[in-house]
């Protein structure tokens, strides 16, 4: 019995200075601080703003089409969708009452040259006459007149041609530009007037001329500029980007939802062989400065202390208040240009830590 209570007190010891290194051991580890560092390396910093905006034509690559003349529509040759190349017939006109009339024109221009013809006749005749002196100098300028008279209606009747000629090709409606047909606006029995306004038939949209309207906020205008690199997506093609450059911005203000936009224009450069419309929504990135080969560090490790910057480092263990002075700052990482040096150890939770 007496050996068995020792071995049972033997246990109870083991059991209990196991317990106590067990919670020394967790006291050490709690007390002890885990910092978070990284190295101060040289890198590409890229400061950007970000905007919406949308996908627009180009001044003249959308055209609205339409006829100078009025009529009946005839034939339509086209519908949405269709992709027509620069010439093509797109619509025609009943064109029976302008054949008519060119028809009418050229038969008055035949008899106008016919009474020239005998006009001349006359005129030639009386000047032989008033060479001879069997005629006075008044008749023989009155047939002069008449011929010459008869030259002018010629030429006012040939104007009435051409003039019937270009009415009756307005009967033909061709396309003005390459592109696709976004929107037909009449149809075949249609009559149309082209009293007061040329009626549109078919609006043409060349894909190939496009570019982004970005809407940049007046806080940011200012760091925009032509020339800058933008890349941005659309909702159609997700995870591809689009890659562009700053061609212009609009000095007048759009005022959306109380906000104050400018609109950036932005020229595609690259569109990964796929194929952008017009009204389509962007999310727009602009490049608005770069520093390359720079030493930095991540935004997050950096603090303010009484109107100073500074970093915490990490020397044997040991964290380090540095004050340093920063300089371009990008959307994760800031470019440092005194106070550090290459491959420091910044951490990055040291100041919740040694405040704790």
């Amino acid at each position: 019995m007496k050996t068995n209570n020792t071995m049972q007190n033997s246990i109870k010891h083991v059991v209990l200075l196991g317990m106590t290194v067990f919670i020394m051991s967790c006291s050490n580890t709690s007390d002890t601080p885990t910092f978070q560092t990284v190295s101060v390396q040289r890198r590409t910093i890229n400061t950007s703003i970000l905007a919406t905006g949308i996908i627009k034509p180009k001044v003249g690559a959308e055209v609205r089409v339409g006829s100078r003349v009025s009529g009946i529509v005839e034939r339509l040759y086209v519908k949405n969708g269709d992709e027509v190349r620069k010439g093509d017939l797109l619509a025609k006109l009943d064109d029976s009452e302008l054949s008519a009339r060119y028809r009418l024109e050229t038969a008055n221009l035949d008899n106008a040259r016919t009474v020239m013809k005998y006009a001349k006749i006359e005129m030639d005749r009386a000047k032989l006459l008033f060479e001879k002196d069997f005629t006075s100098i008044q008749s023989y300028d009155n047939f002069v007149k008449e011929y010459d008279i008869s030259l002018a209606r010629i030429a006012n009747q040939q104007a009435a041609v051409d003039y019937a000629v270009t009415e009756l090709g307005f009967t033909k409606i061709f396309a003005p530009i390459s592109g696709v047909i976004g929107s037909v606006s009449t149809q075949e029995g249609e009559t149309v007037s082209a009293a007061f306004a040329a009626p549109t038939f078919v609006t043409i949209i060349d894909l190939t001329r496009i570019e982004v309207w970005a809407y940049v906020d007046e806080t940011d205008i200012g760091k925009v500029e032509v020339g800058q690199k933008a890349n941005f997506t659309v909702d159609t093609y997700a995870g591809n980007t689009f890659e562009g450059v700053v061609s212009a911005i609009y000095p007048k203000a759009e005022i959306r939802d109380n906000v104050v936009n400018y609109v950036v224009i932005v020229e595609i450069s690259d569109k990964n062989g796929k194929i952008l419309r017009p009204e389509m929504t962007t999310s727009v990135t602009i490049q608005t400065s770069s520093a390359n080969s720079v030493l930095s560090i991540p935004n997050n490790a950096i603090k303010r202390k009484n109107a100073e910057t500074i970093v915490y480092v990490l020397e044997n263990g040991i964290p380090v208040l540095k004050v340093i002075k920063t300089g371009l700052k990008g959307n994760q990482l800031t470019e440092v240009m005194e106070g550090l040096k290459e491959n420091d150890e910044v951490i990055i939770n040291g100041e919740e830590i040694i405040n704790n």
